[in-house]
């Protein structure tokens, strides 16, 4: 097996085989074909989605014997010179511009590219971290890139391309490059682990084009990572999770049920499992904000597994479905809106693990907050006939006990009077003082032990 890296090992050697770019490297192979390609181009994007390779690929069709092609014929010399594991070719010059940036560099470069191709067709510099050159070595590079001889070509490529001066990009063709979509990316890494010969086990593959954000040279690292490690048995989900920090599904199964439920005891119970398995607080908070965002779309649409809005194996799918319809529309906005919230509140915190207590105890108790999504989740629980228990024995919280509570019961007070109408708190706590008392029958109001005219009694 070859020590190489596995993303220099596939990189690709035609547009053909770069994924995920549709939209540049398209047009690129028409302007091949049409024999209109300009004398620089500019191509921009983030880390990792193929702007060198792409440089390289584009310095290949228009060297190719056969060129300038969309196809690299792949056996004259040239192609082979700038193949996958070629020697490279004195005509094609690539440039690390974060460390040849200055002024003295441009000229250097400017001085040397009026020198005709030693045996290609053109010679073509690709300059990457272009943004890295500095404005005067761009001022430098200004006349040469903008009146270039005939068989001088220029790629820059850089992932800021605000960087680089108006000038020099206003001279250029640009092609913004963009992230891999998710399931193109997973489809390309379980090419390539069939390639490689190692078995992966499923749910493996989404956390790896998790972790690789859409950048495919950050994916295939990870990859490369991963088979590097595996056993027998090949890649495993519980080997990846460890190895990637991600929260094991189990865990935010639990903590999930918890909220459904309102078992406060399992909730916190989840959370001492996190800090005693050693996970970091921030990345469990991180993931369970990746399964609420899951069941609310879930919730929305429920075949959303189907159309590609959630990428998880059907067996953990099923288990979110579940898990969506157990809760009610709101309250699971609200839960989302509260983890958010405190992951945003964790940034920097001193005691990780009580944020991660407070937002479990913010989404398990909507009674205790007024605002318009507790009140909504509030209706969803009593919906959903959910009751929350204050104890053994102890009524649910918010019962208010009606009159049939003290009718009827042997031994009790009578009744207390009824409480005049507005006559308010203090009325009605009168009201209930004196339901023990024996009442006047000349309706005397004293409590005093006294006579008192047309009256014959004397306690009240």
């Amino acid at each position: 097996m070859s020590s190489l890296a596995l993303y220099r090992r596939y990189r690709p050697e035609s547009f053909a085989e770069v994924i995920g770019q549709g939209h540049v490297t398209d047009p690129l192979q028409q302007a091949l074909r049409n024999n209109r390609v300009n004398h620089a181009y500019l191509f921009s994007g983030p880390r990792g989605c193929g702007k060198t390779t792409s440089a390289r690929i584009l310095a290949r069709c228009l060297n190719c014997e056969q060129g300038p092609t969309p196809t690299p014929c792949g056996e004259c010399q040239s192609c082979r010179d700038l193949a996958r594991n070629g020697p490279g070719s004195i005509d094609v010059i690539e440039i690390d511009a974060a460390s040849h940036g200055g002024v003295d560099d441009a000229r250097d470069l400017r001085e040397k590219a009026f020198f005709g191709p030693a045996s290609s067709r053109y010679k073509i510099y690709i300059i990457d971290e272009a943004h890295m050159v500095s404005p005067q070595g761009f001022n430098a590079l200004l006349k040469v890139v903008e009146e270039p001889p005939e068989h001088l070509k220029f790629i820059f490529a850089t992932t800021e391309p605000e960087k680089v001066i108006g000038t020099i990009r206003s001279r250029t063709h640009h092609y913004p490059f963009r992230l891999v979509p998710p399931g193109t990316l997973r489809d390309y890494l379980a090419d390539v682990c069939g390639r490689e010969g190692i078995a992966v086990e499923e749910g493996v593959l989404p956390l790896v084009v998790r972790a690789g954000a859409g950048s495919v040279r950050d994916s295939m690292s990870v990859m490369d990572q991963l088979l590097a490690g595996a056993g027998e048995d090949g890649v495993t989900y519980d080997m990846t999770t460890a190895l990637l920090g991600y929260t094991d599904g189990s865990l935010l199964d639990s903590v999930v049920e918890s909220f459904v439920s309102g078992d406060g005891s399992a909730a916190f119970g989840v959370v001492d499992r996190v800090i005693e398995g050693g996970n970091d607080p921030r990345r469990f908070v991180t993931d369970l904000l990746e399964r609420l965002r899951d069941l609310v779309i879930l919730a929305a649409v429920p075949d959303a597994a189907e159309k590609g809005l959630i990428d998880a194996p059907a067996d953990v799918v099923e288990r979110m479905q579940a898990q969506a319809q157990s809760f009610g529309a709101a309250e699971l906005s609200r839960a989302a809106d509260i983890v958010n919230e405190g992951l945003t509140e964790m940034r920097g915190a001193h005691s990780p693990r009580l944020q991660l207590e407070l937002i479990c105890a913010r989404v398990m108790l909507p009674a205790a907050y007024g605002d318009e999504r507790s009140v909504m989740a509030r209706l969803d629980r009593i919906e959903r006939g959910v009751q929350f228990s204050a104890g053994a024995g102890a009524p649910a919280m918010g019962y208010v006990p009606g009159p049939e509570a003290h009718a009827g019961a042997a031994g009790a007070a009578p009744a207390a009077a009824p409480v005049p109408p507005g006559g308010g708190p203090a009325a009605a706590r009168a009201a209930v003082r004196g339901a023990g008392r024996r009442r006047c029958p000349g309706g005397c109001a004293g409590r005093r032990p006294v006579r008192r005219r047309g009256c014959g009694c004397r306690f009240r």
